[in-house]
């Protein structure tokens, strides 16, 4: 339903309306809610749909669908029957003095599909209860059925007819973790029979088939990715003798048609899932991680952009993107490339020679292009955390991934073609990041004056933060600071028009290096061809819902992104409920509202939630005892036992 209402809000075409969604659009018009304006569908002025949030005293605040929209007041007599977390549509109060209000008109749905339940016991009582809130879910069992199931069961929620769909697993068990993350947003790994069939239908790339399509078999390219992956997006190739990088991506616009069974799949999945110990891919395997995906020593179609570098601007002087063939003559995992310029590896052959000898001289054209960028962007320097589980899906260790040489080589390139790719239309798919309202740059600077930093505002956002940068490697806490400047800022996010992107110091910017594992990346392949093919119904399908979709990937980001955060929340929780009683080295990571810090130690950044009898600043290092865990919430309560006293302290 929210699919639908986002659709209407935005304006939907007749012909993008299934047969199950017709139904609530015949109910809509009769009730005036939408109009119908030639074959475009879209929201009356008057009525506004979204999601209601936290009600009090039987008030509430409307979270309205769309961009840049303020929320509705619902107040006292207004609600009707609708509580928290409905899908609404509401009627606004015109001609109404002070904040914007509005009259809950009918309620459609949960804003949230799916949940997860289990079983609790209290005192000899059972009921059935959400996994994040211990309050009753709507689903109810019968006395007799509670106890036929055992105490930590848990089950999937259909929220819109309050049904169990399925019992996952129990809550003792770590393997059911994974089913609890996913089973929230409806995400899952197999895929249908029909999506198998046409995904196994596809024969082996010949180049004889494809005439059109430029060779550039000959070009010495190669991948450069993690020692564990399986989709290889991209390839790259530098030609020193004239200047141009050639970044060639997967082609699977070509397998992947609009209107398809994959093409439902994917737009369903929109991004591909990255867990410790596996992912769950957009597409299936035998696309992202075969066909499609660029392995070495075969054909592969490619969608390549060549762009010609002035070396004396680095700016691009010319780019083309256009249909490929390429055949890959290497696979490198990111070790190797650092051991390669480290000087600890050697070309085994003559083709690894000349690849080493191409990636030598391109990494000091991407170097020379990464410290331009930052001279407008930003480096920020909070690393990411890497997790390994054992078999039975229980935590073994943790450590913070750096940024290597590799790593920068490829983002560079990467991001030069992605800039290039935002340069070739005006309306489509773009990656923005709008810069962060004054508000939070004020708390931002708040929290760091009191950890002892000297906040002075320069003629530029990018030049207060790059003093706070320096002070902040002075005190030894890069990291920290940067994730505090990373959320004080606005979220990035996909959509139809440009704004440029704040955190990359970019014009424009889209995502186009990634589309077996991104569905933004898929359409902006689409939208390309088209353009170059002056395909004007091919281009006018793509933009047809553009709006719609960017909202809904947008959405869908969010959701993976979550999944995985709270999938390691899961690990961390369950290795703390082993380890009750016991002390570790800790940081404090938050004062206010409430007390927080982030482990590290031998296992780092799990998050802690604190109570502590000893005054502790931000960012302080402490000894804290685990007290008690939550292992269905995946909360860790802890409690500071001492500072720790750094030696220049002493």
């Amino acid at each position: 339903m929210k699919s639908l209402l986002i659709r209407l809000t935005v304006g939907l075409h007749e012909q993008d309306i299934s047969a199950a969604e017709m139904v609530h659009i015949r109910d809509f018009l009769a009730k005036n809610y939408i109009t119908k304006k030639e074959t475009l569908y879209k929201f009356n002025s008057k009525y506004r749909a979204g999601t209601l949030g936290l009600v009090q005293n039987g008030t509430a605040y409307l979270h309205v669908i769309g961009e840049n929209v303020r929320d509705l007041f619902i107040g006292d007599g207004d609600l009707g029957s609708a509580k928290e977390g409905d899908l609404v549509i509401a009627a606004r109060l015109l001609g109404v003095r002070g904040t914007p209000a509005a009259k809950v008109a009918q309620i459609v749905g949960r804003a949230v599909s799916y949940s997860v339940a289990y079983i609790l016991e209290k005192d000899g009582h059972r009921s059935l209860v959400d996994i994040k809130t211990d309050y009753p879910v709507g689903a109810e069992l019968s006395k007799e059925q509670l106890f036929s199931y055992d105490v930590g069961d848990v089950f999937k929620i259909d929220n819109q007819e309050n049904a169990l769909l399925e019992k996952l697993g129990n809550m003792s068990d770590p393997l059911v973790d994974e089913k609890i993350v996913l089973a929230q947003f409806n995400k899952h790994d197999e895929f249908s029979e029909d999506v198998l069939q046409i995904a196994a239908s596809f024969g082996p790339v010949d180049a004889k088939e494809y005439p059109k399509r430029k060779d550039l078999r000959s070009l010495a390219f190669c991948t450069i990715d993690p020692v564990t992956a399986k989709d290889f997006d991209d390839a790259i190739c530098w030609d020193e003798r004239n200047s141009t990088l050639y970044v060639a991506i997967a082609d699977v616009s070509e397998y992947v048609k609009p209107f398809g069974a994959i093409d439902d799949e994917a737009i369903y999945r929109s991004f591909s899932i990255y867990l410790p110990h596996r992912s769950i891919p957009m597409l299936p395997r035998q696309l992202s991680e075969t066909l499609c995906s660029l392995q070495p020593h075969v054909d592969r179609l490619a969608y390549v952009f060549e762009m010609k570098l002035d070396m004396d601007t680095l700016e691009v002087a010319s780019s083309h993107v256009y249909e490929a063939i390429i055949h890959s003559q290497r696979r490198f995992n990111y070790e190797e490339i650092d051991a390669f310029f480290e000087g600890k590896l050697k070309a085994k052959n003559n083709e690894e020679k000349e690849i080493f000898a191409a990636l030598k001289k391109l990494r000091v054209v991407t170097d020379a292009l990464k410290e331009k960028r930052l001279k407008v962007g930003y480096n920020f320097r909070s690393a990411e955390l890497e997790m390994t589980i054992d078999e039975n899906s229980n935590l073994v260790s943790t450590e913070f991934a750096e940024e290597t040489p590799s790593h920068a080589l490829i983002e560079d390139c990467m991001l030069l073609a992605n800039k290039e790719a935002a340069k070739q239309f005006e309306r489509g798919i773009f990656r923005i990041h709008e810069p962060p309202s004054q508000a939070k740059l004020q708390n931002l600077y708040q929290e760091l004056a009191g950890i002892g930093m000297s906040i002075e505002i320069k003629k530029s956002i990018k030049e207060t933060i790059t003093d706070i940068q320096r002070q902040a490697t002075e005190m030894g806490l890069e990291s920290e600071v940067d994730t505090l400047i990373i959320r004080s800022q606005m979220q990035a996010r996909y959509a139809p028009l440009n704004a440029g992107h704040f955190g990359l110091g970019f014009e424009q910017y889209t995502h186009f290096t990634s589309p077996i594992r991104r569905y933004s990346d898929l359409i902006v392949h689409r939208l390309l061809k088209a353009i170059a093919n002056h395909d004007t119904v091919e281009g006018s399908y793509v933009l047809r819902n553009i709006e719609a979709l960017a909202m809904a990937i947008s959405e869908k980001e969010r959701e993976a992104s979550t999944i995985e955060v709270e999938f390691m929340a899961r690990k961390f929780a369950r290795w703390a409920a082993q380890n009750l009683g016991k002390e570790f080295k800790a940081r404090i990571s938050g004062t206010e509202p409430d007390l927080k810090a982030d482990l590290h130690d031998t296992i780092m950044g799990a998050r802690l939630s604190l109570t502590s009898a000893i005054p502790v600043l931000l960012f302080e290092d402490v000894i804290v005892r685990i007290d008690k865990v939550d292992i269905a919430k995946a909360k860790i309560f802890a409690v500071v036992v001492q500072k720790i006293v750094q030696k220049d302290e002493e």
